[in-house]
């Protein structure tokens, strides 16, 4: 016997991914259920290269006899939806804002803090954490065993795709339409300002604070994933590339650590693909990391500023390791520590 497996939002760039990894990873599922809205219902979505899957309504479906739930629906979809599929039985992994800095979820990226998925116990509910955390935190996970991290600078350069397929459409309008003389305005509706042959320096809304909540998001996930004495300051930006975040990450480290040291730990880390030539295509770009699995990190150099401190370009595919193989990867670990197969 195998486990029954819901997959909430199927239809979105996310949902799609989860299908195939769960695909292509053999999760041992006797039967996977694609949910949607029910403008969806009846559309047809892929699951591995042979399998059809027919959406079915989120609205109206009975989650009893659920074993796994695989959530990336919008957080407020999410919010309704499921604390109702954990009191019906199932552990829900949810991808959305909602339910990650709720003390009684944990927030787990596996290769950082698998213990944490035991949490899952009082409310049926493990959080998936933002797309940009992930692949920082795997990246400084090693370090930090290594030499303690004191403080983390990062600016992000994130792709369209974390805005879901509006803005990836958004982004190929404009462009094309940039080369027939259309105004980028004529195609703007996902972001604030023209996104083609351009960036912005705003995703999410704005705090009180002057951060928007991307950035708040960044610092406090890493707090609770690693360490809550690390201190986070992030400025997120969206760029023109249709898949795969990368980030600039400084970090201060309350004791000496070399590059070569922390070059070693990187490579010896789960999840993390060193590539740090100090010459051309000696680094790893967005363009690269599309359709991979691991946190690429290069440019791995002292920082000649600060005391203990080192420099490092961090990159992986937003939809993949910050998003759907991420909660994957938790699923697996939750049935393979802590939920034995069905009989």
């Amino acid at each position: 016997m195998g486990y029954r497996v819901a997959v909430v939002g199927a239809t979105g760039n996310v949902g799609r991914e989860l299908l195939a990894i769960l695909a292509e990873r053999q999760f041992p599922a006797d039967e996977v259920v694609a949910l949607a809205s029910e403008r969806s219902v009846g559309r047809e979505v892929s699951f591995g290269e042979d399998q059809v899957l027919k959406v079915l309504d989120l609205e109206s479906f009975d989650f009893h006899g659920t074993h796994v739930v695989l959530s990336s629906p919008g957080a407020k979809i999410s919010a309704r939806f499921a604390p109702r599929a954990a009191a019906a039985g199932a552990v829900v992994i949810d991808n959305t804002s909602h339910f990650r800095m709720e003390p009684d979820v944990p927030l787990v990226v596996p290769e950082v803090n698998p213990a944490a998925i035991a949490g899952y116990r009082k409310r049926g509910i493990i959080a998936n954490p933002n797309c940009s955390t992930i692949q920082m935190v795997v990246a400084l996970k090693p370090l930090h065993d290594l030499a303690r991290i004191r403080r983390v600078v990062v600016a992000t350069y994130q792709s369209v795709s974390g805005a879901g397929k509006a803005a990836m459409d958004e982004l190929f309008d404009q462009t094309r339409g940039i080369y027939v003389n259309e105004p980028a305005s004529k195609y703007r509706e996902k972001f604030t300002k023209q996104i083609a042959f351009n960036v912005i320096p705003h995703i999410d809304r704005f705090m009180d604070d002057g951060a928007t909540k991307e950035e708040w998001k960044m610092a406090v996930e890493t707090r609770k994933i690693l360490d809550p004495d690390i201190q986070v300051s992030a400025t997120c930006v969206r760029v023109p590339v249709f898949v795969g975040h990368a980030e600039a990450v400084n970090v201060e480290f309350d004791q000496p650590i070399d590059e070569d040291s922390a070059r070693a730990a990187l490579r010896a880390a789960p999840g993390v693909s060193v590539v740090d030539q100090r010459a051309d295509e000696g680094y790893v770009t967005p363009a690269e990391c599309a359709g991979e699995d691991p946190v690429y990190v290069s440019r791995i150099r002292r920082d000649p500023t600060r005391a203990n401190a080192l420099n490092l370009w961090v990159v992986a595919d937003n939809l993949r390791k910050g998003a759907a193989l991420n909660a994957v990867q938790i699923a697996e670990e939750l049935v393979r520590e802590h939920m034995p197969v069905p009989a």
